[in-house]
């Protein structure tokens, strides 16, 4: 099985540190995983801001880097979703898109690809579970509470192969968190609100850690919890799963 690595600009120029735990558990787990050079945005910012057209060049060079692997993997969850669900519309009909239909969320990846179950790091610490929107609604990293269907979360399952962790999940778990990208700048105020609520739920569970599938979430909530002095920390799920490989 041959795997690229994605590392979406935002998690390289913000949470480095999220893109080597990435490799790093993958190397662990005996994957045969490369880094592809010459990597950049996948469009996302461009088409969700209404700019599609230049998101095109993009999807394009991103087709063309990462063709011919069995697997693009990513630490995000917007990144491939957009890769997966508008692609084929922004390259059209007559593109295989074959990369997009390749690209996976590292959660995925290690849950249903590689159906990890042998134990992992060691985290001695009360961990509250973000899932984060287009985890649960587009990816299927968990159950939608809205949807009447037997609860599930890719994430805890993984979590729970981490000696000494406990998680925990706050109340109305799946409700965002007020990022979304351009509406945390178009709609600041409603962002932060949503934001600081979100933030409180997590506290309540007494975790010591913030914990999700993507680093944009996480980002959000860290900005806001640094501006009420809250003691909470913040870790992508892949920094806690790699913790004392």
């Amino acid at each position: 099985m041959k795997v690229a690595l994605f590392i979406p600009c935002y998690v390289d120029a913000l949470s480095p540190d999220v893109g080597t735990a990435s490799w790093k558990l993958l190397r662990h787990l005996g994957v045969d995983v490369s880094y592809p050079e010459n990597q950049t945005c996948c469009g996302q910012p461009m088409a969700n801001g209404g700019f599609e057209r230049k998101a095109i060049p993009l999807a394009r060079k991103f087709e063309e880097r990462f063709k011919g692997y069995d697997y693009v993997v990513t630490p995000s969850v917007s990144c491939p979703a957009f890769i997966k669900e508008h692609y084929p519309h922004l390259l059209g009909e007559s593109h295989t898109c074959e990369a997009a239909e390749h690209t996976v969320d590292i959660v995925t990846f290690l849950h249903d690809i590689l159906k990890v179950h042998e134990p992992l790091g060691r985290f001695p610490y009360r961990v509250s579970l973000h899932n984060s929107c287009h985890g649960v609604r587009v990816l299927g990293l968990s159950a939608p509470s809205e949807k009447n269907i037997q609860p599930y979360n890719k994430m805890a399952d993984l979590l729970s192969l981490v000696e000494g962790i406990e998680v925990v999940e706050p109340e109305r778990k799946d409700e965002c968190c007020g990022f979304g990208g351009f509406f945390s700048m178009e709609e600041r105020a409603v962002s932060k609100r949503m934001g600081t609520d979100k933030l409180r739920r997590h506290i309540n569970t007494g975790a010591q850690y913030v914990t999700g599938p993507d680093a944009s979430c996480l980002m959000h909530l860290k900005g806001i919890a640094r501006g009420m002095g809250a003691d909470i920390k913040f870790k992508h799920i892949v920094e806690i799963l790699s913790a004392g490989l």
